[in-house]
């Protein structure tokens, strides 16, 4: 089999290769290249990461605005499909409601 290994690369080096960009003295091919990790992979981290300041010197990745906004997609699109189980279940007749799944169900932890 394919057994790809990925390389992990720290906070403060994605930080770094995001504010070199960010200068706009050189291009992202060259940045990349310079710092020899694989092309349009900086393009990737400025879509998903944004930099945010905690102080004057103190710097950290966090989403970016849209990355945020899919992971809220993803989280109210659960949310709904338990609702939407839980409403299947109150509006079957008392009789046809499984115990252990309907007991499942309601007795799961939100949040």
């Amino acid at each position: 089999m394919d057994e790809r290994k990925y390389r992990k690369y720290a906070e403060a080096f994605k930080l770094e290769a995001l504010e070199l960009l960010k200068r706009g003295d050189r291009s992202a091919g060259e940045i990349e290249r310079e710092l020899g990790i694989t092309p349009g992979l900086l393009l990737k981290w400025r879509a998903r990461y944004q930099v945010i300041e905690n102080g004057e010197h103190e710097m950290r990745l966090g989403p970016s605005d849209l990355e945020g906004a899919k992971a809220e997609i993803r989280r109210l699109q659960r949310d709904l499909a338990v609702a939407e189980e839980e409403r299947e279940i109150l509006h079957l007749p008392w009789r046809a409601v499984p115990g252990k799944k309907a007991l499942n169900i309601f007795s799961r932890k939100n949040g």
